[in-house]
């Protein structure tokens, strides 16, 4: 069911509201019908009534009465005849096959007691005109009656009164009021005028709220990407949008100047590093032992990396590099050949040509992490660049012995290594998996590792095409 329904608030709001006013405008438009409905039947028995209080021989008085009754009669009476006169017959008016209507016809007693007339019996039944003999008998005297289309098909209400037990019946025929088309319709335009209006007004009541909500969410899905460029927003709408709108602009001020202030004290810390380091690798020079000389080089280039690795971790996202639209089967290509060209075990199976909008040196950095760890830990890395649903993928798989699968979301956490020693020819400072996940985070994408049926590791960066 929510699959149907709009995505937006803007279309579930009127969605929600319309549903409302239809149900509404439904459930009132059969109560008025079932009133109208009511209101006919009341005045069908009246009339039926009214018909046998008059003496049958006296009919000029019944005529006026009728006349006047018709006028009074809530809608227009449809039928293509007058009333049959009331008239005496020794044979009651339910004729074989048919059955008394006994709701109505306590009804139509009720009616004649509070007139002063008290039938000892009452038959009532509905008929088609073309099936009352009297109608028939009608219509084989009266040839210009007989002549007019679908008087056969019009329905009639036959009733009839005992005043004494076992004498005449007084019976009369009443055609049926019908309600005209006209009153359906009325309804259905009025409803269809009532939702549009109403819709039209709440379309653009809600735009006026819902376009700075959406100018808002853009603008935070874009500083979740940049969170270096930093854009002050029009305060618009209702109140509480314009608060909400101004507390979003004083909070990505205040993180704009956090991250700029931590940019800072990072660099502050490479230089104040770096900088001894730089000088304790010159002094180890100095040392006669060449083994020991050895060791404090590859100690002060551990830390050297490790220090890189950490200050590269905390300024993704932060890089100035403009976003790219690369073929990404070039990119791996380029990623491949730096690896061939040091003799290391990297190929590249078939890729499809991908275009996608990337920062080129920070995808460069995450494949080349993937890469590299497939061949340190799996001997072998195969790269293949493919586009499935909507999104661009950057596999690399290798050999080697996998990661438990209850261990996979561990491995990509900041120094977690798959190899325990701390030394970087075997290992490295753990940081290789938590650099590409946290660059294809800032893609808008996720990396995924899974442990293959064959045996080996495949990676994979996942990043979503631009629609």
């Amino acid at each position: 069911m929510s699959r149907f329904l709009p995505k937006s608030l803007l279309g579930q709001t009127l969605f929600a509201i319309g549903v409302a006013l239809l149900t509404t405008q439904l459930i009132s438009a059969t109560l008025l019908y079932r009133a109208a409905e009511s209101r006919l039947e009341a005045n069908l028995l009246n009339r039926t009534a009214l018909a046998l209080l008059v003496d049958p021989e006296a009919r000029e008085l019944r005529r006026r009465i009728e006349i006047e009754a018709a006028g009074q009669a809530m809608g227009p009476i449809r039928g293509p005849w007058r009333r049959i006169r009331t008239r005496i017959s020794a044979t009651p008016p339910i004729m074989r096959g048919e059955a008394n209507m006994t709701g109505r016809a306590e009804q139509l007693a009720s009616i004649l007691e509070s007139q002063g007339l008290r039938p000892v019996a009452v038959q009532l039944t509905e008929r088609r005109a073309g099936d009352d003999p009297a109608m028939q008998a009608r219509a084989d005297r009266n040839t210009r009656f007989a002549a007019r289309p679908g008087w056969a098909d019009e329905r009639l209400i036959v009733a009839g009164i005992q005043l004494e037990q076992g004498g005449p019946w007084r019976i009369t025929r009443v055609s049926m009021l019908q309600r005209e088309p006209r009153v359906i319709g009325g309804i259905i335009i009025q409803t269809a005028v009532l939702f549009i209006v109403l819709m039209t007004v709440l379309f653009f009541f809600l735009r006026r709220i819902t376009q700075p909500l959406a100018r808002l969410t853009d603008r935070m899905s874009d500083f979740s990407k940049r969170p270096d460029y930093s854009v002050t927003l029009e305060e618009s709408g209702p109140a509480d949008t314009r608060r909400l709108i101004a507390a979003h602009n004083v909070m990505e001020t205040r993180i704009a100047a956090l991250l700029d202030e931590k940019d800072v004290m990072l660099g502050a810390i490479g230089h104040d590093l770096k900088t001894p380091l730089a000088a304790l690798r010159v002094r180890i020079e100095s040392v006669p032992d060449d083994v020991q000389r050895l060791r404090m080089a590859d100690s002060i280039e551990d830390i050297t990396a490790t220090l890189d690795d950490i200050l590269t971790l905390a300024r993704v996202g932060r890089s100035h590099h403009a976003w790219e639209d690369v073929d990404l089967g070039a990119l791996a290509g380029s990623i491949v050949d730096e690896f061939e060209d040091l003799g290391r075990p990297v190929t590249m199976t078939g890729s499809a040509r991908v275009v996608a909008s990337v920062q080129v040196t920070w995808m460069k950095r995450a494949l080349r992490n993937l890469v590299s760890n497939a061949v340190r830990y799996g001997d072998s890395a195969e790269v293949v660049v493919l586009m499935e649903a909507g999104q661009a993928i950057l596999r690399v798989d290798d050999h080697g012995p996998g990661i438990p699968s209850d261990r996979i979301s561990d491995m990509m956490e900041p120094f977690t290594r798959g190899e325990a020693s701390r030394n970087r020819a075997t290992g490295g400072a753990g940081l290789g998996l938590t650099l590409a996940r946290a660059i294809a985070q800032q893609h808008g994408g996720e990396l995924a590792l899974k442990t293959r049926d064959e045996g080996g590791l495949r990676a994979e960066i996942r990043i979503p095409l631009a629609k």
